[in-house]
Parts: C-alpha cells; structure tokens; sequence
C-alpha cells in the first residue's frame, strides 16, 4: 500500500470554497454538464454537509440555504407520468412553483434527479410540505420496464442499475414501496452479476465499482417484510468482499476495474459496499487517506487523480470515503467526520431528517 508518510492536513475550507464556486457559477470546466445542474447542487451542497460548514448561522449562510431551496423546488415538474424533479431548467421557461405548469418532453421528471432533490433538501433542512407525494409514486411506477429495471424518464429507453438504485432510495425515503414491483427489480440486479463477484450496469456488462456498490446497497435497502431471500448468500457476499478488496491498490486507492488505475470516486463506491457487507475492518483507511491527501488540488476541491483538476462530484465522494474510513492520525482534526449512512449516501444526521419528513404526514 501508500507509504505511510505523515499526513497533510486537509484543505477544508479550500474544498468548501471550490464547492460554493460551482454553486455560483460554473467554471469553464463543469459548463458540459449544466443540464444536469440538480446533481451538480447536490455534489456541492452535500460536501458543504460533510464538511460542517452547513451548521454555521450567519445571515449570509442563512440567505444562501434560502436560496438553493427556492432553486430546487422550482424543479419539482409536473405531468401525465407524475410529478418528479427535472435535471436543470436549461430548456425551459422560468416558471414558479405555485403557477403548476405541466411539464413537456423536454423537462419531465427524471428519477436520478429525484433522488438528488430529495438529499439536497434534507441536507437544507426542508419540510417538504410542497412535495407531491402521489405524483412521485405514479412516477416511479411509470418508470418500471418489463425487466424490472428502471428507465431514467417514463418511456425512455436509458435504463440501468443507477436508476433502479435511485428508485429504492426514494421508496426508502418516502416509506412507500407500493410503486415497485421488489421481485423483478431483484430479479434484474441478479442478470447484472458477473462472475467476479462485481455487478454492471446492465446484463453481460463488466464489474465495475459503482454499479456493485449500486447493486448492494438496492439489495439491502429492501425493507425485511419485502424480501424473500436474504440480499446474498454467503458464497456471494465472500466473493463480492473478495472482488472490492482488490480494487484497492498500492496507492491506496481504489480501481473502478480490473486493472485500472485507482480513480478518488471508487475510494467512495468500492468502501461504501464493503461497509454495507460487514468487512470495513478490512479497508486500509490510512493508505486511502494517504491517496485522496494527493489528489487535493492546491486551490481547492478533490480530482480523480493526483495532478488532475477537481470537480464536485470527486470532491463529495471523496469525503464521503473519508467519513466512513477516517485515518487514525493524531493532533490532526481535519481529518475528522460525522458518520455517513452508505445505504442513503449521505451524513446520518440528514439522512434521519429525510425519512422523518419525507414520507407522508399521518392523518
């Protein structure tokens, strides 16, 4: 693994500057994903989350929280299929909330969209008492193919393991599953299963990182009295530790594949798997931390790779890792977190307000 040369501090304050710029404006280097603007917020709201500086009460905090709430709802659409949260209003006329437009073609509601809008919200602290709640299940219903996979808008033919992960989150969060047919969904994470252990993003496709943790964390976010099975058997479950475990290589870091170079994000989707599976222990946190230490970029933000430049979703997951492995480095508190809950990704503390306010109001 990494050396294990004394730790530099983490740039804290540089990472949630690089975070509060894109929320801005985006930099010349993020323009190319500004019609998914909803996940970029939240990559940059939830590592302001991690970082703590969310809990700081300071009129400009508080006018900023007002803000990217307001921004959010104003994404909520919807239209024949249910109601949703749309990737970004770059194709559409500014419209507000209560004037309840219906959506077209062009920004209907978009399940990855949904799942980020719900965490972003509980990350804000939201009541979600503008949420349509009905309308999200009729959504999710319509999204379900005949496979059991998820399409990312109702009718598309874009499916794979990231939107039924998605749709799991949201049932979760709303504590409603009545929009999911659990068997097919389970029966289609099961064709995506490859011989190593690992999960892609559809049948026949190689393992990858993310989509195994995708995969595990569906399995596990089934409710007990829905399954029929446990998540893996325990020739399963060994061989898919064994597959993730040797992703992590001498950098410390770890690989999306086999045989790939170790990548900031993979420290996040191959460690959150291992935490769900019960083998954390078997994480080589110091050389992780050692890793993500190079891939800090001077002005602020986390790459993918030493040398490259950051971006916010690098920047989140890889604190997101650190949350659930930190280092055991002492007199050095940067390098300190809350804990995180794998299952939902995100803080525990905002995870518990999501399924606190989320579901529906009892009567």
């Amino acid at each position: 693994m990494a050396d294990q040369t004394p730790l530099p501090a983490l740039a804290r304050l540089g990472h949630a500057s690089h975070c509060k710029r894109c929320l801005d404006g985006l930099p010349d280097s993020q323009t190319d994903i500004d019609a998914s603007r909803l996940a970029l917020a939240f990559y940059c709201i939830g590592s302001l989350d991690l970082l703590g500086i969310l809990k700081d009460a300071t009129p400009k905090l508080d006018r900023d929280r007002e803000s990217w709430r307001e921004w959010i709802w104003e994404q909520q659409t919807r239209g024949r299929c249910g109601s949703g949260f749309r990737p970004s209003p770059f194709m559409t006329a500014h419209h507000p909330p209560e004037e309840q437009i219906e959506c077209t073609d062009y920004d209907s509601p978009h399940i990855i969209m949904t799942y980020t809008a719900f965490l972003s919200l509980s990350i804000l602290r939201d009541d979600f008492s503008r949420l349509d709640r009905s309308g999200i299940i009729t959504f999710l219903r319509a999204c379900q193919r005949e496979d059991g996979s998820f399409s990312t808008v109702p009718g598309s033919a874009e499916s794979d393991l990231r939107t039924l992960y998605c749709a799991f989150a949201i049932s979760c969060m709303l504590d409603d599953w009545s929009a999911i047919d659990v068997d097919r969904a389970v029966s289609f994470i099961a064709t995506c299963r490859s011989y190593e252990g690992g999960y892609g993003q559809s049948p026949y496709c190689e393992a990858q990182g993310g989509t195994t943790y995708i995969a595990i964390a569906s399995l596990f976010l089934i409710p007990s009295e829905l399954r029929t099975s446990d998540p893996l058997t325990p020739e399963e479950r060994q061989l898919t530790i064994q597959w993730l475990l040797r992703n992590q290589d001498e950098s410390g870091g770890f690989r999306g594949r086999t045989g790939k170079e170790a990548d900031a994000c993979y420290c996040f989707w191959c460690g959150a798997a291992l935490k769900i599976l019960g083998a954390s222990d078997l994480v080589d946190a110091n050389s992780l931390a050692t890793f993500l230490a190079r891939c800090q970029f001077k002005y602020g933000g986390i790459a993918k790779a030493p040398g490259e430049h950051p971006d916010p979703y690098h920047t989140y997951l890889s604190l997101a890792a650190l949350s659930m492995y930190p280092p055991s480095v002492a007199n050095n508190s940067t390098w300190r977190f809350e804990p995180l809950d794998p299952l939902l990704n995100a803080r525990e503390e905002t995870s518990q307000w999501a399924k606190k306010y989320i579901p529906a109001r009892q009567s």
